[in-house]
């Protein structure tokens, strides 16, 4: 059983910052890509940004410059570093892993809401 708990989203003011974590637990034995995905109300599910095991790293465009992905192994975790908000950045937040337990499986988090406004 595998288990991954976001935290640290809330309200902020545009041009404020967040960051986001996302803790993978349970019988891992590694973990390959890891990543955020957001869902604003109305829209499609899109990736974020995504970072390998090895520490690439890949961002949507629209963020690109603002956000930062990172990883800590020893702790299965990523985090997400969100700075200069901007209201179209309001959205739910999920993390995302490819996990191998007995078989490897991508897993997701139950997600974490971002409100961006004045």
């Amino acid at each position: 059983q595998v288990q991954l708990v976001e935290s640290g989203g809330g309200l902020v003011q545009p041009g404020g910052s967040l960051r986001l974590s996302c803790a993978a637990s349970g019988s891992i034995v590694s973990i390959n890509a890891m990543a955020w995905y957001r869902q604003a109300p109305g829209k499609q599910r899109e990736l974020v940004a995504r970072i390998s095991s090895g520490g690439s790293t890949n961002y949507v465009d629209s963020v690109k410059g603002r956000f930062t992905i990172s990883r800590d192994n020893a702790k299965n975790t990523v985090y997400l570093q969100m700075n200069s908000l901007k209201p179209e950045d309001t959205a739910f937040y999920y993390c995302n892993a490819d996990i191998l337990t007995y078989y490897m499986g991508r897993y997701w988090g139950q997600g974490t809401e971002v409100t961006v406004s004045s």
